[in-house]
């Protein structure tokens, strides 16, 4: 079971991208699914959540630029970011609680992706 990140890049200030997260493996369904951002020298920030209905929750820095959204068919999750500017220059890492079925019951596991880099120039 993994979560694998894709989508990121090097953007000019004012540009998009949107990243996505896939879910693999043997996996019953996604709870929750955040994403999280880490600039050099700073600590992990969390972005954007969004639950298994579709609730969803941003950071100050995130309102009214990025989005969140889900995909639950496909088990994958998204983030567009809109109107980039140079301070959002991070590594990306989506975090999720992916539920499995062990001894017969849905247990939830946490997980993380492995990072994508978003680079933009002013």
């Amino acid at each position: 079971v993994q979560l694998v990140e894709s989508g990121g890049g090097l953007v000019q200030a004012g540009g998009s991208l949107r990243l996505s997260c896939a879910a693999s493996g043997s996996i019953f369904s996604i709870n929750v699914m955040d994403w999280y951002r880490q600039a050099p020298g700073k600590q992990r920030e969390l972005v954007a959540t969004i639950t298994s209905g579709g609730r969803t929750n941003y950071a100050d820095s995130a309102k009214g630029r990025f989005t969140i959204s889900r995909d639950n068919a496909k088990n994958t999750g998204y983030l567009q970011m809109n109107s980039l500017k140079p301070e959002d220059t991070a590594v990306y890492y989506c975090h999720a609680v992916l539920m499995q079925i062990v001894g017969g019951a849905q247990k939830g596991y946490s997980y993380w992706g492995q990072g994508t880099q978003v680079t933009v120039s002013s």
